[in-house]
């Protein structure tokens, strides 16, 4: 991981200084890095030490950064990781801008690889992410969605890029088919179970842990798991006052919503459905060959439920 900063340190160079600025902003931010850090595991469970590993870590990282710069001015976030926005610290052209540069150097970054499967790869996966954002913009503030279009927008917008992170891995080191499917499986199940529990924490979780506002799925008319879950088995005037605040993007009904949505164990519901993505996780990971990279595989998948951040 040491050296995969070194490659974002060094290829975030530009003569443009705002742009140097705003990225050099969020990516100091932290943040988890789990999706290079998912790539350099496979490639470790591979036993293969191809040097472009580190490049290909850094572009996920990067495609991650743009979408999170993009995220982040559509929703009118103002805090993200503990800290304000970049769109709040220097405005919506600047944050848009600066995805853009993200987005074109990572795919300069891929070039680099010279391996055409790789550029498949990873471009399907950014237009499948731009496509999954249109989506969940086109479901905000309708109460209706069910969990198949919930499903269909987080498998797109976040687990497509832990499901591109993973395959690369063993394209990288020539793997057969069979177990680039597997490592595939393995990053869309972790994906999908990470968004799941992040979107459940939005709703049990504390402010100061996650480094976000608590509500902001609600303000913005998103309609989560949790919430499906809490309509599914809600009282007919429970699922009035929830289909109210989606619709209007009342975050003053929060702790009334938070309530319901504990009082119909729909928390336990959704987090039951994670688990189910990590067993799916762990069972892919099992085509892996038994080493210690394997074993953090199956911890990752483990722990992840676990988070409350």
């Amino acid at each position: 991981m040491a050296m995969v900063d070194e490659v974002i340190r060094t290829r975030l160079t530009t003569d443009v200084p705002l742009v140097r600025e705003v990225a050099q902003y969020i990516i100091s931010a932290g943040g988890k890095r789990l999706r290079p850090a998912l790539l350099l595991l496979v490639s470790g469970a591979l036993q293969d030490t191809n040097p472009h590993r580190h490049t290909l870590a850094a572009v996920v990282e990067f495609i991650h950064t743009a979408t999170l710069l993009h995220d982040d001015v559509v929703d009118e976030s103002t805090l993200r990781r503990g800290r304000a926005t970049a769109n709040q610290t220097f405005g919506n052209a600047a944050s848009v801008l600066v995805g853009d540069f993200l987005y074109s150097r990572a795919f300069q970054m891929m070039v680099d690889v010279n391996n055409m499967r790789v550029m498949e790869v990873l471009s399907d996966a950014t237009n499948v992410i731009a496509e999954g954002e249109v989506l969940q913009l086109m479901n905000m503030h309708d109460a209706s969605i069910g969990e198949e279009d919930y499903l269909r927008v987080i498998r797109s917008k976040t687990a497509k890029l832990f499901e591109a992170s993973a395959r690369l891995a063993p394209i990288l080191a020539g793997a057969p088919a069979a177990i680039e499917d597997a490592c595939a499986t393995y990053g869309q199940a972790l994906g999908t179970a990470f968004q799941v529990i992040d979107d459940v924490l939005d709703y049990e979780g504390d402010a100061q842990e996650l480094g976000k506002n608590l509500g902001d799925d609600l303000r913005e008319g998103k309609v989560t798991l949790p919430i499906i879950c809490a309509l599914r088995a809600g009282s007919p005037a429970e699922r009035e006052l929830i289909q109210d605040a989606i619709e209007h993007g009342r975050v003053e009904h929060l702790p009334a919503i938070q309530s319901i949505i504990v009082r119909t164990g729909a928390l336990e519901t959704a987090r039951e459905a994670a688990r189910g993505e990590a067993r799916r996780a762990l069972a892919a990971a099992e085509a892996l060959p038994a080493n210690n990279h394997q074993s953090a595989l199956l911890q990752l998948a483990a722990l992840l439920l676990e988070r409350r951040s």
